[in-house]
């Protein structure tokens, strides 16, 4: 019986001797894997050859903030900012593009009173109802109809011939131009400390916006400016005022969504009276589930902040929205009733066949129209002059 040693002895006595390139044998699949571990190590972590250094790699916040202010850099470089756009603006810019803005009121009222002034007609009663008619259609409103007819009336009376329309258009014009006569009130500056502005409206009138290009306008004129997002119950109200803030490096007093609104314009006026700022520009909410409610809520914002500053709010403008016509006009008075308005902002004039409608709330309720929008850059709001508007609207 053969041992265990024995029977080892022989197996390895009887294995056959290995050739000289057996080798190759464990040498290629080995090599083939090493080289698809290199291939996916390639295909992973060396995908991105620019990848930061270590250092960086490992604060991505950091990263990121470098990122950020380089783009910021760029598009500084590439496109004005809001103040650099006002200041650089000229005269005929503004006018072309106001002339532009009220295009479509313009063809409006060319259309529907321009051909009333056309062919065989004579100058009398039945041409001036028509016309007094069109006028009211065109939002102007019926105050402003009577009084425009009535100087038609006193112009044209007795005249042999039919006017033309270019006649008619410049008389009314002049009448327009009038309408707004008297030198427009100063604003109620304060001898010292911030000036303290409250702007109202409901929502979608661009009121949030507005107060944005008020802000640029204020910052061109070389004052400084604070902004306060009284609208709490709109985040994205909120959120739009900060923007605004950060486009003009201006510092903007916020709380939360929700948070009570009196609350908010208190630390503002609180903080524009620490820093010393030129002009405090207060957001409110535009929408209440009742008048009463809107109503009680400004009323608590004003004797919230008058315990700060006794005068305040020095302005409280309304902003209106001039495509809504004569439910602008209702917005008016439904806010006069609320509180006391000193001045008015009518945005999107550009967009709008019922640019008219301007004439009508002034001769209305009397309230200055302080500023007057055409477009979307902070530079297509500007203060409001009668006699560019009238030339605008007819010429």
């Amino acid at each position: 019986m053969l041992t265990w040693s024995s029977t080892l002895q022989a197996q390895t006595l009887s294995t056959p001797p290995l050739d000289s390139n057996s080798w190759l044998i464990y040498v290629i699949p080995l090599s083939l894997v090493a080289l698809l571990i290199l291939f996916i190590l390639q295909r992973t972590h060396w995908k991105h050859p620019k990848t930061l250094p270590p250092e960086q790699a490992q604060t991505p916040v950091i990263a990121h903030e470098l990122e950020t202010k380089e783009t910021d850099a760029v598009a500084v470089a590439t496109e004005p900012s809001d103040v650099e756009e006002i200041l650089s603006d000229s005269e005929s810019s503004w006018l072309t593009r106001l002339r532009s803005g009220l295009s479509k009121t313009r063809t409006q009222l060319s259309s529907s009173l321009g051909q009333l002034f056309t062919g065989k007609k004579v100058f009398n009663d039945e041409l001036l109802e028509e016309l007094h008619e069109n006028l009211y259609r065109s939002d102007m409103g019926v105050e402003t109809a009577d009084r425009m007819v009535a100087a038609l009336r006193k112009r044209f009376s007795g005249q042999a011939t039919l006017p033309t329309w270019e006649e008619v258009s410049r008389s009314m014009r002049e009448e327009i131009t009038g309408i707004f006569s008297g030198p427009l009130p100063q604003l109620n500056k304060p001898a010292s400390g911030p000036m303290v502005i409250l702007v109202v409206g409901v929502n979608g009138v661009g009121k949030t916006t507005s107060i944005g290009k008020l802000a640029a306008r204020f910052v061109s004129e070389g004052k400084s400016v604070l902004l306060c997002a009284g609208d709490t119950f709109r985040a994205a109200a909120i959120e739009q005022l900060s923007v605004w803030g950060d486009r003009l490096n201006v510092p903007v007093i916020k709380h939360q969504q929700g948070a009570d609104p009196a609350s908010v314009a208190f630390d503002g006026v609180k903080a524009a009276k620490a820093r010393n700022v030129d002009v405090l520009l207060i957001d409110t909410a535009g929408r209440l589930h009742s008048k009463t409610e809107l109503m009680a809520e400004l009323a608590k914002i004003k004797r919230v902040i008058q315990k700060e500053l006794p005068e305040a709010p020095h302005e409280t403008w309304l902003v209106i929205d001039s495509t809504n016509g004569q439910n602008a006009v209702q917005q008016v008075k439904a806010f006069q009733e609320l509180v006391q308005l000193t001045g008015l902002i009518v945005t999107k004039l550009d967009g709008t066949a019922k640019g008219g409608v301007i004439v009508g709330i002034h001769t209305k309720f009397h309230i200055p129209i302080r500023y007057i929008g055409v477009g979307e850059k902070a530079a297509d709001l500007k203060e409001f002059l009668p006699r560019e508007y009238a030339d605008s609207l007819f010429n």
